[in-house]
């Protein structure tokens, strides 16, 4: 298995069979926009190879808060179904441990909704823990992907 970093958007459409399996709605159209928007921003893509076929990846964002100085945001992890328990998740989350510890950071953040107990455990055994709540005040439910 092969780690690439994606920071183009014609190299992150490439992979929107992927995006799929978390936003199964999203549009092609959509996305790029949505791309369009993020990349100038310092959002990246962490994914995984196997035999040239995308089977995981990661957004992630690099930024500057006031209580955390440098981190990393990882921004939907997503596993191919058919790929899951092959240790991929591990593969990514080691890759971005690398690169905070590249960029000098102080941590990773991520969200991970409520309900979601398996990321919940996914996450708990690679260290990270709840450190608060990530409050939400819906303006318009139609933008969700």
């Amino acid at each position: 298995m092969e780690v690439r970093e994606l920071t183009t958007i014609p190299e992150m459409l490439e992979q929107f069979s992927t995006i799929q399996f978390l936003y199964p709605n999203m549009t092609i159209e959509r996305y790029e926009a949505f791309l369009k928007d993020m990349i100038p921003k310092s959002y990246k893509q962490a994914a995984v190879f196997e035999d040239n076929v995308c089977v995981g990846l990661t957004g992630f964002w690099f930024g500057t808060k006031l209580w955390t100085g440098k981190y990393i945001e990882i921004d939907n992890f997503i596993v191919h179904p058919d790929h899951r328990q092959k240790g991929i998740g591990t593969i990514i989350s080691d890759y971005i441990d690398n690169k905070a510890k590249e960029l000098e950071c102080t941590c990773i953040v991520l969200d991970a909704f409520t309900g979601n107990f398996p990321a919940h455990k996914f996450y708990y055994n690679l260290g990270y823990v709840p450190r608060g709540f990530h409050f939400i005040k819906t303006i318009d439910e139609n933008g969700f992907s």
